[in-house]
């Protein structure tokens, strides 16, 4: 049976509900969210007590997100909420209207909480193993740093993109002496920390205000790959988005692809964090995390009950949640596997060619997926394997490795391979276009050989031949093999224009 676990992350800026539902094989997938935009920051009053304006707002939101709720079987209802309710002077009197919601558990989490759950975020939805993590709120900024998936250290500074607005910013365009003085601020309060300075590895940006940035960026270079999840930007990239944005009018940024009409106000002190911070690290790199404060609480929750903290590997776990929602055979796509790898390693022995570790990886988790589209049509199982992989973000996959295992994943032939790479051919070089084609055939002659998928064909190896024109592969067989042989026939020639070699295949 499926269960349902709710989110509520009531937050400076905005608060927001989301359901998740876990299966039998404790594969997750989110089924609901909204958001309410609340500036609650806003509705903090001289003596530091958040409004009944603002107390209003969370009643109100908070029983329409029970209304919602009715509709679900939830069994769990976690809430967690920030800065705004965390600083104010009336913190009580907010806390007794959060227990009035008595089929809720909500916490008023501390400055490390929060901060670790952004951490627990990302390690748990990326393959970054070192880095430093910002997540601009609309009324504090936690930063993390860890390294080797450890946190090493934290802080929650008392200032978001709500807050730096308010206090830097007199109009909607900030002029220059205002974004110097935001950023003088800024270095000092990160002079703050001794440990930063010393920080390694890509500035990770958690929040709305970070994922608005990159959706910016990716509609101004008409990006042709779906998803947001680790995407990557330089600092020249984060600059020149806030240069476009900074120029504009407060109205005609609302109308920017990418940008959240609610956040055209905040989103420019909220770049000037992040391009402070990467300066300041001597970062090479910003890499955008769609997963945040409610995926920590949420990953928090799921792991628990089997007693980590991260998952051991997170690709893995990522392939083996696809294996189980599309319902792979699993033992067929590990024989693929195995059968790819013995290919790639007796081509490599023939022709001298390096077959290095990471195309080893690479052919191995687009074996895991191979075909994965045949489970909505078997007619067009490579159009549908290469939408499938390209439209949704893969957890610990760079966008540019997830290209990759859909090039793969998907190969049928050459020229439906050059179709689907077109969109991207900026992205790829010829020579890796090649090496695409030579990796995508050797996994069509992988898939012949467990055509039937019954695991006649154990192994392939190279045999004895007096020709150097002419490679002789031996199937090793543990029954009778009439379907992978025919097969074999078909898919060979694929290899053998892509390696440009004759392939004889030996029963």
């Amino acid at each position: 049976m499926h269960k349902q676990t709710a989110i509520i992350d009531l937050g400076s800026n905005s608060i927001r509900l989301v359901i998740f539902e876990i299966n039998e094989d404790r594969c997750y997938r989110e089924i609901q969210n909204l958001k309410v935009v609340a500036r609650l920051s806003s509705h903090i009053m001289n003596d530091g007590s958040l409004s009944n304006k603002g107390m209003n707002i969370i009643k109100e939101t908070l029983d329409r997100f029970c209304s919602v709720l009715d509709r679900y079987n939830v069994s769990e209802i976690r809430g967690v909420a920030t800065a705004a309710v965390r600083n104010a002077s009336n913190r009580p009197e907010i806390e007794k209207l959060l227990k009035g919601y008595t089929e809720m558990t909500f916490d008023v989490i501390s400055e490390k909480e929060e901060a670790c759950y952004g951490y627990l975020a990302v390690v748990n939805s990326t393959d970054i193993s070192t880095g430093i993590t910002v997540d601009i709120g609309g009324g504090s900024t936690e930063i993390t740093i860890f390294k080797d998936r450890k946190l090493k250290h934290y802080h929650s500074f008392p200032f978001g993109a709500l807050t730096l607005k308010q206090n830097f910013l007199e109009g909607d365009s900030p002029l220059p002496s205002e974004t110097k003085k935001l950023s003088r601020f800024l270095l000092q309060s990160f002079d703050s920390l001794p440990w930063l300075k010393e920080a390694a590895g890509p500035v990770i940006g958690i929040g709305g205000s970070a994922r608005n940035l990159a959706l910016v960026h990716q509609h101004s270079i008409d990006y042709p790959l779906s998803g947001l999840h680790q995407f990557e930007m330089t600092l020249k990239d984060v600059v020149s988005v806030y240069e476009r944005l900074e120029s504009m009018t407060l109205k005609k940024r609302q109308q920017v692809d990418g940008l959240s009409k609610d956040r055209a106000d905040i989103i420019l002190p909220a770049i000037v964090v992040i391009q402070t911070l990467i300066e300041y690290t001597g970062s090479q790199q910003y890499v955008v995390s769609s997963k945040g404060l409610r995926e920590g609480v949420f990953f928090e929750t799921l792991l628990k009950e089997i007693g980590i903290e991260t998952f051991p590997n997170v690709t893995e776990e990522s392939f083996y949640q696809l294996s189980r929602n599309y319902n792979l055979d699993y033992d067929h796509q590990k024989r693929i596997s195995v059968l790819a790898t013995y290919l790639a390693h007796t081509l490599k022995e023939h022709t001298g060619e390096p077959a290095s570790h990471e195309d080893i990886h690479l052919l191995q988790l687009a074996a895991r997926v191979f075909y994965i589209g045949e489970s909505i049509h078997p007619e067009s199982r490579s159009q549908h394997t290469f939408y499938l992989l390209t439209n949704q973000s893969i957890h610990g996959l760079s966008h540019g490795k997830r290209l990759g295992v859909a090039l793969l994943a998907s190969f049928r032939n050459r020229s439906l391979l050059n179709q689907y790479a077109t969109p991207f051919r900026h992205w790829i070089k010829e020579d890796e276009f090649s090496r695409y084609e030579k990796l995508g055939a050797i996994l069509r002659l992988a898939y012949g050989l467990d055509r039937s998928k019954q695991g006649s064909v154990e192994k392939v190896l190279l045999a004895p031949s007096d020709s150097k024109d002419v490679l002789h592969l031996k199937l090793e067989k543990r029954k009778e093999a009439y379907f992978e042989e025919f097969h074999a026939q078909k898919y060979k020639k694929h290899v053998e224009r892509a390696f440009g070699i004759k392939i004889d295949i030996l029963s």
